[in-house]
């Protein structure tokens, strides 16, 4: 059964339509900017538009950067700050005629891993985190979600930003960090994480996790840390994944 997923980040937002028992895309991925400043009316516009590209009407799981409750949005991070309180769910149905499942992006990517990539079959404590524009993050315990966790807000000992302003792909890009002194920086985030939380896995995520041999060795964590197995897709695929669940 083929069921559209849509992932929308800080710089992009992309969709396709997936193939929710195998976990794989069944079209191509197609992506469009994230509109600035990315207010609800322009965003969920962008939304409908990829819709209308696969002529699709049925249910939509959208993945989005921000605590969702009952299809409402609590936060805005890499989004304008209009979404706070906004029924995001409500909206993306109403423009596109879908019925709408929203929930927190990372949550999405989350599913997805657990389910069809590095940590299926996996039981106690596994983080998913996504490193791009900002930070995400999915708990997972005995592969129950524990949602909308957003630990790419914490602040890390000593510092006056929080970590997805120290420590995303983002600022490692925008600050021109070699793959060592970035993973410098990552390392002292999942420390952290790892003294909160005592995960048995990280699972590293994100258009970056292609790269995962450059700073996943520069890491010294003690539980074990892998690269995410769907990458980029995960969002896609695991929002896809809600649309049929929830």
């Amino acid at each position: 059964m083929d069921i559209m997923g849509v992932d929308v980040g800080g710089s992009g937002i992309k969709g396709a339509l997936v193939d929710v028992k195998s976990g794989e895309l069944s079209t191509d991925r197609i992506r469009v900017k994230t509109p600035q400043p990315a207010a609800p009316k322009a965003v969920i516009s962008s939304i409908k538009k990829l819709v209308r590209t696969f002529d699709y009407t049925g249910p939509l799981g959208v993945g989005f950067p921000a605590v969702v409750q009952d299809g409402l949005v609590l936060s805005a991070a890499n989004v304008d700050d209009k979404w706070i309180n906004y029924p995001g769910q409500k909206g993306i149905s109403k423009e596109t005629g879908c019925q709408v499942t929203l929930l927190n992006d990372a949550d999405a990517a989350g599913y997805a891993e657990m389910r069809f990539g590095a940590g299926r079959d996996r039981r106690g404590v596994v983080m998913i985190i996504t490193l791009g524009t900002g930070i995400g993050s999915a708990l997972f315990v005995n592969g129950r979600l524990v949602p909308n966790t957003e630990l790419g807000h914490l602040y890390l000992p000593g510092h006056s930003l929080d970590a997805e302003e120290y420590a995303s792909d983002r600022i490692r890009s925008a600050e021109d960090l070699s793959w060592q002194e970035w993973a410098k920086r990552l390392d002292q985030y999942l420390l952290h994480l790892e003294r909160l939380f005592s995960p048995n896995m990280f699972i590293l995520g994100g258009g970056v996790s292609k790269k995962h041999e450059k700073f996943i060795p520069h890491l010294s964590v003690r539980a074990k840390v892998v690269a995410a197995q769907l990458r980029n897709e995960a969002g896609i695929v695991g929002a896809a994944m809600a649309a049929t669940e929830g």
